[in-house]
């Protein structure tokens, strides 16, 4: 016994309980032993000697060389199960009362650490990490982490002085799980994780499982209340699971929440000027709703120490960020965006992880979430780690936290970032830098199977959460079926089609017609994946410039170009997405730092942009030939994609019934062309229903008035036609008049 209390004192042993709590100490004995290094002075609360007395309260006596209090009692002294403790804090006239957590059974069920040692929980989050709770009728908190191969773990805080020997965990076994229930704590509490390494290194780590965490730079973990939020969005919950989303339209305003406005006024309460979550709502759901998107993206939410990251490098991977409030203000945010009709998407980043040393780097002392070979484990050109993705407990961390995030934050869908990365082990390393697989390929088992696993959890669990993948190659079937061999996301980012298209539209219209074959390319693989059609945060930073800046031409030109180039977007087959600033035509690069140029909606050009995004998303959403059949050919007809002479596209999009149809004619040059004819199906008369040209834009007004009825000229395979003038650099909607 001696050498256990020397290896308690010392903040070296593997099981406080050994030594701790209530224990047997001879015939007709027991002795009780609290370690307190705080205590000048300790009595035990709650004994009696004569088992038919109330319990009061008697000294224990300090073992020498030790902050560790004993006393022994005969084996019929009456004692609470879970005893208190008065003691007198050292160098302070002042008593204490604590309860003894060494007086606790063990709360964590075998069946629920048997399937997270499999990498089968998909509710883990419910037990790791720290939850407030009732045990035995005394409140406090539960805390428990997944740190295999260490010799000891002690939960930290205010409430021990952040003194690591105070609150040891017990060890779970072979699950390498650790876990303790501290009585009187709170939600608001600060808390860290210190671990003493199988090497005999000292760790303070924040908790993995933690969902809140300080203001940075501040980097504790912080209890928070079990979930009470009054959510009120049952109606949207209800209709989201019945959501024909490849049917429905679907387009997304992405934003950065740090940047997209900030705050007026100096609140000393504020985080560097940033608006809330609360103010969001008032501010941002309003103006997205009149722009008529139907959805919301965030960058990412989750905690990180840098702004400069954008939120990319998590090191709290269940904590909403506190730079915009609380957990509660989140929900509050995302349920108020329900109930007005806008769904809310999060970019997710089970991809990688940052070095800091407060985190999931070297948990244990060692790679644990991480793969221990660089070759493996690290990305070299962002500096950051690589996840484990065949260990089951790192798999069952990042499935659990995808479903945390939909369940606790009623979150619509997720966009997984730097899919490519994942996939590839070759991915940005040159030969002898990576490792490859058993089959001697560069294809990332492991990974594969976590995606997969992922996109069955999540579309399992919750019908019609769509999950969204920034893949940037041509890996095949990313949003097909587990069953039939896909990776599982509901869709995929169409970079090719953004790539091209941002190439062609930089050109000056003159030499547009060597590039034409960059418009229409992507008919040839549209309809492999269900893709999005992303104009993104990355397209409008380091050095790419603004959409509006990348327009060739004199000042009126570069916002007809990027009215066009809008207009296509919408033209195009697949949903849609947009950054924020883009909107309007911001000149100036994104900056993570600042708040957007909202002083440009006073000019006239600005405001017309804007007014043709909230157009075309109306018509998008209004017209089901824009978006039915946006991931099928049947819903796609060219009219004419050979006119390159001219830099002229026309095409057809059908509804699902092919009762409805919009005829799409694109002119991308500065030429008006008058008396264009375009064959037509049916013997239908047509009316423009949009021209990116109308000078309720700031175009020149150059159009279609009245009814467009079709003749019998047979004209590009087509039995007839119609005869247009197209706008300058504009773009024409017609829809068929129906009498």
């Amino acid at each position: 016994m001696k050498e256990q209390i020397k290896r308690l004192q010392e903040g070296r042993h593997h099981d406080p309980f050994e030594v701790l709590g209530v224990h047997p100490a001879g015939k007709g004995f027991k002795v009780v032993r609290v370690f307190i290094p705080q205590a000048e002075q300790a009595e035990l609360v709650g004994v009696a000697e004569d088992p038919q007395a109330e319990p009061g309260r008697i000294p224990m006596e300090r073992i020498s060389g030790t902050d560790i209090f004993e006393v022994t009692l005969p084996e019929k002294t009456k004692l609470v199960k879970h005893f208190g403790l008065h003691w007198l804090q050292k160098g302070q006239n002042s008593w204490r009362d604590t309860i003894s957590p060494y007086t606790f059974e063990a709360q964590l069920g075998e069946v629920d650490l048997h399937l997270f040692a499999e990498g089968k929980h998909h509710h883990a989050y419910r037990f790791l990490g720290a939850h407030l709770k009732t045990v035995d009728g005394i409140d406090g908190c539960l805390f428990s982490v997944w740190a295999p191969n260490v010799q000891r773990i002690s939960v930290m805080g205010d409430f021990n002085r952040w003194d690591g020997r105070c609150h040891a965990m017990r060890s779970r076994g072979g699950s390498g799980v650790w876990e303790l229930f501290i009585p009187g704590l709170q939600a608001g509490d600060s808390y860290k994780y210190e671990i003493l390494t199988q090497h005999g290194e000292l760790l303070t780590k924040t908790d993995p499982y933690a969902r809140a965490m300080a203001v940075r730079p501040d980097t504790t973990s912080r209890i928070v209340p079990e979930n009470c939020y009054d959510w009120m969005d049952a109606d949207w919950l209800r209709q989201r699971a019945a959501f024909d989303w490849q049917h429905e339209a679907i387009s997304i305003y992405e934003l950065h929440v740090g940047s997209w406005r900030r705050a007026e006024s100096e609140d000393p309460g504020r985080v560097n000027g940033f608006l809330n979550w609360r103010e969001l709502a008032d501010q941002l759901i309003p103006y997205v709703k009149d722009l008529g998107y139907s959805h919301i993206e965030l960058m990412p939410v989750a905690e990180h120490p840098l702004d400069q990251s954008w939120g990319y490098q998590v090191t709290g991977f269940f904590a909403p960020t506190s730079r915009f409030g609380s957990p509660d203000d989140f929900r509050f945010f995302v349920d108020q965006c329900h109930l007005n009709g806008i769904g809310v998407f999060i970019d997710w980043v089970p991809a990688h992880f940052p070095k800091d040393e407060f985190a999931l780097a070297r948990f244990n002392g060692e790679a644990l979430y991480e793969h221990a070979d660089p070759r493996q484990g690290e990305h070299q050109d962002w500096g950051t780690l690589i996840f484990n993705y065949g260990r089951n407990e790192v798999r069952n961390f990042l499935i659990t936290n995808a479903v945390y995030w939909l369940e606790e934050f009623h979150i619509d869908g997720l966009r997984v970032d730097a899919v490519a990365s994942m996939l590839y082990l070759n991915y940005s390393r040159k030969d002898g830098e990576w490792i490859p697989n058993q089959f001697g390929g560069a294809e990332n088992l492991e990974a594969i199977r976590f995606l997969r696993e992922m996109n069955t959890t999540v579309h399992g669990l919750h019908p019609g959460v769509v999950t969204m993948a920034e893949e940037s190659t041509a890996w095949p079937m990313v949003s097909r079926p587990v069953e039939v061999g896909g990776l599982g996301f509901s869709m995929k980012w169409n970079m090719g089609w953004m790539n091209d298209n941002l190439s062609y539209i930089e050109n000056d219209p003159v030499y547009r017609q060597y590039h034409h074959d960059q418009l229409t390319f992507s008919q040839i693989y549209s309809y492999t994946e269900n893709f999005i059609l992303p104009l993104s945060h990355d397209e409008v930073v380091h050095g790419k410039r603004s959409l509006i800046s990348k327009m060739p031409g004199d000042f009126w030109q570069k916002f007809a170009n990027l009215r066009l180039f809008y207009a296509w977007q919408y033209a195009h087959p697949g949903k849609k997405l947009l950054f924020m600033g883009c909107e309007f035509a911001q000149w100036e690069e994104w900056s993570e730092s600042r708040s957007l140029d909202w002083a440009l909606l006073e000019v006239d050009q600005h405001q017309g942009v804007k007014r043709l995004l909230g157009d075309l998303n109306r018509l998008y959403r209004q017209e089901a030939a824009l978006h039915q059949l946006d991931f099928s050919q049947e819903g796609f007809q060219w009219i004419d994609c050979h006119d390159s002479s001219q830099s002229v596209l026309s095409f057809i999009r059908w509804s699902q019934d092919r009762r409805e149809h919009i005829v799409c004619v694109l002119n991308f040059t500065p030429m008006v062309r008058t008396h264009y004819r375009i064959g037509v199906p049916g013997e239908l008369a047509y009316q423009e229903i949009l021209n990116s040209d109308s000078s309720f834009y700031t175009g020149s007004n150059c159009g279609n008035g009245g009814l467009l009825p079709a003749s019998e000229t047979p004209w590009s395979g087509f039995e007839r036609s119609i005869s247009l003038t197209l706008p300058p650099l504009g773009a024409l909607f017609l829809k068929a008049k129906i009498d």
